[in-house]
């Protein structure tokens, strides 16, 4: 009765265990719907705390490119959530306590959990608004300065205004590129905490991986030595009871044969023969149930270490694990710099085009200016010899009335005196036309000399204005130095551009399939042609906006110029006519 009723609670108790173990199995799958429904919030919060960080960042760099403070690029650095202030949170409320990222949390309830969440946001988006309302001052500011440099260089203000505007337009670009040097520094601190990050991940992992290798090497031995240790202790077990039956045995096999009328003696050996047998049996279903219960928990460690070793061998995993995702976004991030300094370039590269043909152009204007010289130099030896020329005529006249003094004294003779007073009288008048073509040559004199003023206050203007092109060269060599300082910037950045990728290649490597690591090559191969194109579009750039108030001091010089050559070309008809007059005035001299 005894042996029945022990077998009768030994399966009670296992069918009391099956239902545990049931019970359990579906506590477990509700526990993996669990877990699933927090993975997908936990990737609903990465993307959204993702695009959020990515709005603020983008909002303080677009506030620093458009020349704002440097106030808002602390807030670059995100504050990142500690494990203690995520574990003294309750798990429902988990979700919304990184999402407002707070380190603050407490044992609220429900209304005092509602403020506490409604007054975060507010804070949050807040500090969003604020950056933005930051970022529409810079642009309008930006904007106004446009607007008042492009009426200075319309011709709208006076010279010094456009000196000034120049200026001040000049000053706000050294402190935007200072602002933007501000900036990249801070970048590429990130860049060098993230590098720092990314490599004790590398040591924890390769550490976590050894060590799982150690503790599956470790499980393997104590399930060998278990197994073993259960079979020996079966082993003794059964050698123990099957002892003792033979000890039970022997005894009543030597009363049967000496006192062989004893059979009360015999019955009672049968009855603890049976007792024995029985209670071998109960041993026996004890130890078979602890054997399929020991398999059974062997069954679920094994599983659960294909589930993780799956786990570790899973690309998805991989590429869905926070280290990854934070590689991937900076590499984005990179990415984004690259082309936003790309298009800074471009325009840059464009400016510098413009500057280069305005500068031969002033070059060509230049060589005019020099050739004008040389032509008014001409025109003023010219006129030198033409006075010199009238003053010997004037000088031959008055010998000539001298003369016909002198013939009308001596001659008494009528036809004679006649024809004294036709030649006189043709003598006066071409002594009119002399002095009319000798005021003619003193008014070209006069405008000569007005030339020769106005050529020297030209020259004035000339180097004036090549002390200015002198200057623009000068602030043109300080960008220059300028550019060549944001390229080896531009160079560092890439390099730390290039080791991310190539961190992520190695990890790729080791986690990933080998048509990923090609697209990886290719992005690498990509980025590596557009740091070149930076290179080569850095070593090129213009100064427009500095130009423009010497292009229009140089049209003005050209439009003095065109009226100074008009003025000369009359000059130039006026001495011809002067000389053609003498040279007929001579003439009929010489006839008479």
């Amino acid at each position: 009765m005894d042996a029945t009723a022990l077998h009768y609670e030994n399966q009670k108790l296992v069918q009391q265990l099956e239902a545990q173990k049931s019970e359990m199995h579906v506590l477990e799958a509700k526990f993996k719907e669990l877990r699933n429904e927090q993975s997908s919030y936990d990737n609903t919060l990465i993307s959204l705390d993702k695009m959020w960080n990515q709005l603020v960042d983008d909002l303080i760099l677009l506030g620093v490119r458009f020349g704002g403070g440097l106030n808002n690029l602390p807030a670059l650095d995100h504050e990142e959530l500690s494990e203690e202030s995520i574990q003294s949170c309750p798990s429902e409320e988990i979700f919304l306590f990184m999402l407002l990222k707070s380190n603050n949390y407490g044992k609220k309830d429900d209304n005092s959990m509602l403020e506490f969440a409604e007054e975060d946001l507010a804070l949050r988006r807040s500090a969003t608004l604020a950056l933005m309302r930051s970022l529409q001052e810079a642009i309008a500011a930006q904007q106004a300065r446009s607007e008042y440099l492009s009426l200075a260089l319309n011709g709208e203000k006076s010279n010094e205004d456009v000196v000034v505007a120049l200026q001040n337009h000049n000053d706000h670009l050294k402190e935007v590129v200072g602002n933007v040097r501000e900036a990249i520094s801070i970048v590429n601190e990130k860049h060098k905490r993230y590098l720092d990050e990314i490599e004790a991940f590398k040591s924890g992992y390769s550490k976590e991986l050894q060590e799982i290798k150690h503790l599956s090497g470790e499980l393997e031995e104590t399930m060998a030595e278990l197994e073993e240790s259960r079979r020996k202790m079966v082993i003794l077990q059964l050698q123990r009871h099957g002892g003792s039956l033979m000890n039970m045995s022997g005894p009543n096999d030597v009363n049967s044969a000496v006192l062989a009328d004893k059979s009360s003696d015999k019955n009672m050996g049968w009855g603890d023969l049976k007792d024995a047998v029985e209670e071998a049996k109960t041993l026996a279903g004890d130890r078979l149930f602890e054997l399929h219960e020991t398999q059974e928990d062997n069954f679920i460690l094994s599983k659960q270490l294909e589930d993780l070793q799956g786990q570790l061998k899973d690309d998805n995993y991989i590429f869905t694990s926070k280290p990854y995702t934070i590689l991937s976004d900076q590499l984005h991030h990179l990415n984004a710099e690259i082309e936003r300094y790309k298009g800074l370039v471009e325009v840059l590269q464009n400016d510098k085009n413009q500057f280069l043909q305005r500068e031969k152009e002033m070059c060509a204007k230049g060589e005019s200016v020099n050739n004008i010289k040389q032509s008014i130099t001409a025109y003023e030896a010219k006129i030198e010899e033409l006075e010199h020329q009238i003053l010997k005529s004037m000088a031959e006249k008055n010998d000539l009335e001298i003369k016909v003094e002198e013939s009308l004294q001596d001659s008494g003779k009528k036809d004679f005196k006649d024809e004294i007073h036709v030649m006189a009288a043709a003598l006066s008048k071409e002594m009119e036309m002399m002095e009319n073509q000798l005021n003619r040559s003193k008014d070209a004199a006069s405008e000569a000399l007005a030339l020769r003023e106005e050529a020297e206050s030209l020259r004035t203007l000339l180097a004036k204005k090549i002390s200015e092109q002198k200057e623009i060269s000068d602030r043109y060599n300080a960008q220059v130095s300028e550019i060549k300082s944001l390229k080896e910037l531009i160079e560092t950045l890439e390099k730390e551009n290039q080791e991310l990728e190539f961190i992520v290649d190695m990890y790729g490597k080791e986690c990933s399939e080998s048509r990923t690591i090609t697209e990886i090559k290719e992005s690498e191969n990509r980025a590596r042609k557009q740091a070149e194109y930076l290179r080569t579009s850095l070593e090129e750039h213009s100064l427009e906006l500095r130009v423009k108030a010497a292009n229009e001091a140089e049209t003005a010089c050209q439009r003095r110029l065109c009226i100074a050559e008009a003025e000369l070309e009359e000059l130039r008809t006026d001495v011809d006519a002067s000389e053609r007059s003498r040279c007929s005035g001579t003439q009929g001299g010489n006839k008479n």
